[in-house]
């Protein structure tokens, strides 16, 4: 789907105004649960992780990616192995 959205021209003339609008969207429809991270990140043709690290640049911290995210991650691969579900 495309969508066209007309800048007023003090805007438009910012370097990259396109895509800096582009990133508020999908910054702000993540802010406001509308979307996932990976929705967002989709939508800038980013990898999850990458718009994880374009939102700490922006000083938005709220549902990053932390300590207790990464260790429960390790928690249910290790799970996972242990099940035989997951490759050495």
């Amino acid at each position: 789907m495309t969508i066209t959205v007309e800048l007023p021209d003090d805007l438009a003339s910012y370097a990259d105004s396109g895509r800096k609008a582009l990133e508020a969207l999908a910054i702000e429809g993540y802010r406001t649960g509308k979307l996932t991270q990976r929705q967002a990140a989709a939508m800038l043709g980013l990898y999850w992780l990458d718009f994880e690290g374009l939102l700490k640049e922006r000083g938005i911290m709220e549902g990053a990616y932390d300590v207790e995210a990464f260790l429960s991650d390790i928690r249910t691969m290790d799970e996972l192995r242990a099940a035989g579900m997951l490759g050495e």
